[in-house]
């Protein structure tokens, strides 16, 4: 029996789980409400968190309405939540990185094969046998799929858990668990550092990470944007110049000028104007995820020896590095706290991009 049809009752049934407090979607309009959820009891390497904050991804809202039915299908009830900010609890007896009272964080997964070759090079997120997501996977412990972090608590192996710098504010360090390291994998794996030019377009919750980040590295940072109102808060983030790419003379002014650009937009948009922008070897970067196919001029990688890439999240041990420089340089995301009860309305904001620019839950609003 799948857990998506398993009573409350039944779900709480046997020795080694504990229930545990959420919201939860039950269908892809009913909406999210107030649910009762299991956890397994903590093993010998797991640590059990009491979650204090998490993120709000645009992820959620697409696996939520189960906008992704052709490549992630949504199973329900669906817990959503894989930005998570919490405390230690308890700590297994095999566990050294943890103790109790201890700041911890969960992101986008909780497990892997950890044997295939891109586990073992600490590429987790690209598991040959696919990683275990924090929420809407198989969970191999209880049985049905596992929930997120929209709940009270949440147990994970320490190997995916991490560690939260002291000197940051642990509400705005949620969405680093995932729009932080999916913008700062790319920036790190293509090397982006000083002398370069680098662009990042669109400002949401994965664009203002972006330009925060390529800013730290020491590039010289354009943000581009279909909105003028957003000029002043790209500068205010960091970049030294914004672009309303919907103006075609200040698209052509930075033609083949760029080493790197990072592409945020999880919209149908025009590929081609921002390959053109490539100098010779350069690279356009995607991590935005489209609803419908992007086409392309291949012409324009051809003639500049142009790259266009994808990436998704990182490892463990690269979003620990993440978390290590963000502690090091004070970088957190601009955040607007919610309670739990409001989740359904900032999902329909998150859908108009009404945020500046991640919604984060304060999960005291749970209890």
């Amino acid at each position: 029996m799948s857990s998506s049809t398993l009573t409350a009752d039944e779900k709480l049934s046997g020795s080694k789980a504990y229930p545990a407090k959420a919201y939860a979607a039950q269908s892809a309009t009913s909406g999210l409400a107030q649910a009762t959820i299991r956890r397994r009891e903590p093993g010998p390497t797991d640590v059990q968190i009491d979650i204090l904050f998490c993120g709000v991804c645009h992820s959620d809202l697409h696996q939520v309405r189960n906008e992704w039915d052709q490549m992630l299908p949504t199973v329900y009830p669906c817990v959503p939540g894989h930005e998570i900010v919490g405390r230690v609890v308890k700590a297994g007896s095999a566990v050294k990185k943890f103790k109790e009272g201890d700041l911890a964080a969960v992101g986008c997964m909780v497990d892997s094969d950890r044997t295939c070759p891109n586990c073992r090079s600490g590429n987790e997120q690209f598991c040959d046998s696919m990683p275990t997501f924090t929420y809407n996977a198989e969970d191999k412990h209880l049985g049905g799929m596992t929930y997120g972090g929209y709940s009270d608590s949440v147990v994970v192996d320490e190997a995916f858990t991490l560690g939260v710098p002291k000197n940051l504010d642990p509400a705005a360090t949620a969405p680093l668990l995932c729009a932080g390291i999916t913008t700062y994998s790319p920036l790190r794996h293509w090397k982006v550092g000083k002398g370069q030019k680098v662009g990042v377009v669109g400002l949401g919750g994965l664009g203002h990470m972006g330009v925060k980040l390529a800013k730290a590295f020491g590039a010289y940072v354009v943000l581009f944007t279909t909105s003028p109102n957003k000029i002043e808060d790209g500068l205010r983030l960091g970049a030294q110049e914004v672009v309303v790419s919907k103006n075609a003379d200040e698209m052509a002014k930075h033609a083949g000028s760029f080493d790197f650009v990072l592409d945020t937009v999880s919209a149908e948009h025009n590929l081609n104007a921002y390959l053109d922008l490539i100098k010779l070897d350069g690279t356009l970067a995607m991590v935005g995820a489209s609803p419908v196919p992007l086409s392309i001029v291949v012409g324009g990688l051809l003639f500049r020896r142009r790259a266009l890439a994808g990436s998704i999240i990182g490892g463990i041990r690269e979003t620990q590095e993440m978390l290590d420089f963000c502690g090091e340089h004070g970088i957190t995301a601009d955040i607007e706290l919610i309670k739990i009860q409001q989740i359904n309305q900032a999902f329909d904001r998150l859908a108009k991009s009404d945020v500046k620019y991640r919604f984060v839950i304060d999960m005291a609003s749970l209890k």
